[in-house]
């Protein structure tokens, strides 16, 4: 009964706020005048609260707050001594919490709110937020794993939530240009997509560090940094930012750039989901013949291959490849030797490869896009090498506000280039090839009594059902288990 009551609060004030510039216009005189230029009433601020206000979260939250003019009710951390003492700075009137359970229950007023927090949570905080109403926006990658994105979008759209996902290089409007290259059919038909990064930049394809509880900071509530993971005693080296190579809370350098990079092809190329993975990793070996084996954690590098479906914008099948660890394709012979592909030094980058020519851009998160375009014929078209970002992280977050306040299905909605509906896909894409890399890991003792690597083949995708057709071990990874208290 408090839950439907709760939820009539919500949709009331809601809509207030969408009718509020309609009801205004009956009045005399202005409110501009009566409360000076940029002068806003209550009602029109919207109530925010940032789940993770540390690293990424400081500037998500205060993006999104567009410089105050939206009112930051709370701030959730695991832990106030580090990073996310900016954003207590930023709000200093916010209420803090350590658990976001406990926040979203208790701050009934709450409109929308930002999660930035390890890769792990993203899913349990999300669907958390919707159920009770709340608008949401996602750090990249969206989920942890693909059943997790598969959810949140189908409760994105039954609730009416208006959400984006955090892969803020998705707003870039350079972005249009090389769109207008694909659209004008410039390369012609695109066969073959190359993708790769010089991540990891981190601890990974090692083994665990060992735990150690007596290490724990004093301020920093471990349990509920776990969340839905098994629960063990502190392990140092993982908090703020090393979780990223390790399988129970961060994705690797896929779940870390892939959302910025393999986004290009796959919002240009209009993809949807690929047909099948395949994989191999880099093995690292500590003695001869013996190749060290860590499945809890993220390999040091590896190299995947997805297949589409031809779409309207490609016309034939696509090949994407992937590949990090500081592995990068060849260079394509129409591109000058001496010059870079993708970004600058070639760290990272997307080739987008066509019967009449190559597109070449960088990184797609805040860096330069720098998009080029090389035809077999010589004729050459390129975008700036440096950007005039009007607003930060070109307006990602402010506009994912502008659109809660339009509300659900509105153009300001329908406008925002990550909402769950384009970002879900997208993510169980760049998520497919974490599974391809868990699966070629997999080994089982074989008659002779010796280790065997049993799944190292083309994994089939049906991406409707969400399921691996020719291996069932596989299909462990499509979601994950979850601690008693953050089920989904």
């Amino acid at each position: 009964m408090e839950d439907k009551k709760q939820k009539r609060t919500y949709t009331s004030r809601r809509s207030f706020i969408k009718k509020g510039a309609i009801a205004s216009s009956i009045f005399i005189v202005p409110r501009h005048v009566l409360g000076g230029p940029g002068f806003l009433a209550p009602s029109d601020r919207l109530n925010l609260a940032a789940i993770g206000a540390g690293g990424k979260g400081s500037s998500d939250i205060k993006n999104a707050s567009v410089d105050g003019r939206e009112k930051v009710r709370a701030l959730c951390d695991v832990d106030f001594s580090g990073s996310a003492k900016r954003s207590v700075e930023n709000f200093p009137k916010a209420k803090l919490y350590n658990d976001y359970r406990r926040m979203l229950d208790k701050e009934k007023s709450l409109d929308a709110v930002t999660i930035s927090t390890p890769d792990h949570i993203h899913g349990p905080a999300a669907a958390y937020a919707m159920e009770r109403g709340i608008h949401v926006y996602v750090q990249k990658p969206m989920t942890h794993n693909i059943r997790e994105a598969r959810l949140l979008t189908q409760t994105a759209r039954e609730k009416k939530i208006v959400s984006q996902m955090g892969n803020q290089g998705g707003s870039n409007p350079l972005l249009g240009m090389v769109q207008k290259w694909i659209d004008s059919d410039a390369i012609g038909a695109v066969s073959k997509v190359q993708v790769w990064t010089n991540r990891p930049v981190w601890p990974q394809g090692g083994a665990m560090p060992a735990a150690d509880a007596s290490l724990k900071p004093k301020d920093l509530y471990w349990d509920l940094w776990l969340g839905p993971a098994e629960a063990k005693p502190f392990t140092p080296n993982l908090h703020p930012f090393n979780w990223r190579g390790w399988w129970d809370y961060g994705t690797g350098a896929l779940g870390d750039v892939g959302c910025h990079l393999i986004d290009i092809p796959f919002r240009t190329l209009g993809l949807k989901y690929p047909t099948d993975a395949e994989c191999s990793v880099g093995s690292v070996y500590s003695q001869m013949w013996n190749a060290d084996y860590h499945p809890e954690g993220c390999p040091a590098s590896s190299f995947i291959t997805l297949h589409f479906d031809a779409t309207e914008k490609t016309k034939t099948p696509i090949e994407m490849t992937w590949s990090d660890g500081g592995i990068r394709p060849s260079h394509p012979d129409i591109i000058p030797a001496n010059s870079d592909i993708g970004g600058p030094g070639s760290y990272n980058g997307v080739l987008i490869i066509g019967e009449k020519g190559i597109i070449s851009t960088n990184i797609n998160d805040s860096s330069p896009l720098t998009p080029k375009l090389y035809l077999n014929d010589g004729t050459t078209d390129f975008g700036p090498e440096v950007e005039v970002m009007e607003e930060p992280e070109y307006g990602h977050q402010r506009k994912w506000i502008d659109a809660c306040k339009a509300g659900f299905g509105s153009e300001e909605h329908m406008a925002l280039t990550s909402s769950f509906d384009y970002a879900g896909p997208m993510t169980e894409t760049v998520l497919m090839g974490n599974l391809a890399i868990r699966s070629y890991m997999l080994r089982r003792e074989n008659e002779q009594g010796k280790m065997e690597f049993f799944a190292r083949k083309k994994l089939l995708w049906d991406g409707e059902n969400t399921r691996i057709t020719n291996l069932e071990e596989a299909n462990q990874f499509v979601g994950r288990t979850y601690r008693e208290g953050w089920k989904m």
